[in-house]
């Protein structure tokens, strides 16, 4: 083979090559979460009973059939929506889209794990792409987003 058509033979066969192995790593919605570490109740205090009225807890459950649910429990109001995509980013970001049917809207999130084990909301986002959550801060007011604790 001469020399300008074995480069052009690698240069048609490295990106399909390429992108036949990063699908056959992807991983699923439930085994991104789980490795990562997101599955369980979370709270910004796991000692406040949202039954109280004064607390949330977002729980992430892996459903019988492999879907990850978010449920949210408010004390007075709770609902669940499906996590319809999660990836984790090269800075390590868990990245989410959430269907939320009583919202009618889906919703993109990322959270960054801390080193003692929290995690930090650092960007929330419609489908619109406006943001409630910014660069780890909310945008109403520029305060930064509390850490949320995995709770037993």
């Amino acid at each position: 083979m001469n020399r300008p058509f074995r480069r052009l033979v690698l240069a048609i066969l490295f990106p399909l090559t390429l992108t036949l192995t990063l699908s056959a790593s992807a991983e699923t919605v439930a085994e991104t979460a789980r490795a990562w570490g997101l599955i369980g109740a979370w709270s910004l205090d796991c000692s406040v009973a949202p039954d109280r009225g004064e607390g949330a807890v977002l729980a992430y459950e892996i459903a019988s059939d492999d879907r990850v649910v978010h449920r949210r429990d408010f004390g007075d109001a709770s609902d669940a929506s499906e996590v319809v995509t999660a990836k984790v980013s090269g800075d390590g970001m868990l990245n989410l889209r959430v269907f939320f049917p009583k919202l009618k809207q889906t919703r993109e999130y990322g959270f960054a794990m801390q080193p003692d084990g929290t995690m930090r909301a650092m960007y929330n986002r419609n489908q619109n792409g406006e943001y409630t959550i910014r660069n780890g801060k909310f945008t109403a007011n520029g305060n930064p987003t509390p850490s949320q604790h995995k709770c037993n």
